[in-house]
Formats: structure tokens, C-alpha cells, sequence
């Protein structure tokens, strides 16, 4: 297989890259954080992987990112300031813009495949 086509396989991610969100973002809960990072391009401002989350609430800031999310697993509701919750479970997806400020609250374990550019 070429470097032009990648096969994501989600039984085959490999060992991921675990952290804590940074404290001032965390509003609820000892969240930790595993990411697998799958590919990138163009230097490095597209990029994809997988992403999980244990339960808890934090800030979502995107800044210039613009990111589309496939909840893979697990439930999320996404707050974007001044605006309702929206709940998000397995097989939904969505797009942050950049810009997007708001909370993530994980409710149960999510994990979702993300695409950020």
C-alpha cells in the first residue's frame, strides 16, 4: 500500500499518547486523554487519529483549527457558548470550526476519529 492511501484499522491503533487536558480548561472531573495519530499532510496542517476521553468537563477551544469529529464509541455533549447542548453518540459526527469556543462533556468514555485542517 502507498503513502496515498491509508487504511485505518481501530483494533490495530498501537500504543497511544495519554495526557491530561491543561488545568485551566478542566471545569469538571480527572479527565485523561489518549490519542492515536494516524497521518498528516501538507507540513503538517491536515491532520487525523483517534481520540479518547474519560468522563469530565473541559473548555474547547479551536483557535484557527477547523475539525471534523466521528464519534466512534461513548457520549459527548458539545455546549458552543451561547448556544444549546447538543448530544453526541455513537455514528454521529460534526464539525468545530475555527473560532468555536465552548465546553465538552464527556458523559461516558467517547472516543471518536478526528480530522483537524
Amino acid at each position: 500500500m502507498s503513502d496515498l492511501h491509508i487504511t485505518i484499522r481501530l483494533d490495530q491503533l498501537g500504543e497511544p499518547r495519554e495526557y491530561r487536558p491543561p488545568a485551566e480548561r478542566v471545569l469538571e472531573g480527572d479527565i485523561i486523554c489518549r490519542n492515536w495519530d494516524i497521518d498528516s499532510a501538507k507540513d503538517g496542517k491536515v491532520r487525523a487519529g483517534v481520540f479518547e476521553s474519560t468522563p469530565g468537563v473541559n473548555r474547547s477551544i479551536k483557535g484557527e483549527t477547523w475539525e471534523f469529529c466521528l464519534i466512534l464509541s461513548g457520549v459527548a455533549e458539545i455546549t458552543e457558548d451561547g448556544q444549546a447542548p447538543v448530544t453526541y453518540r455513537a455514528g454521529d459526527s460534526f464539525i468545530m470550526k475555527p473560532g468555536y469556543l465552548g465546553t465538552w462533556r464527556t458523559i461516558e468514555t467517547v472516543r471518536k476519529l478526528w480530522i483537524t485542517a
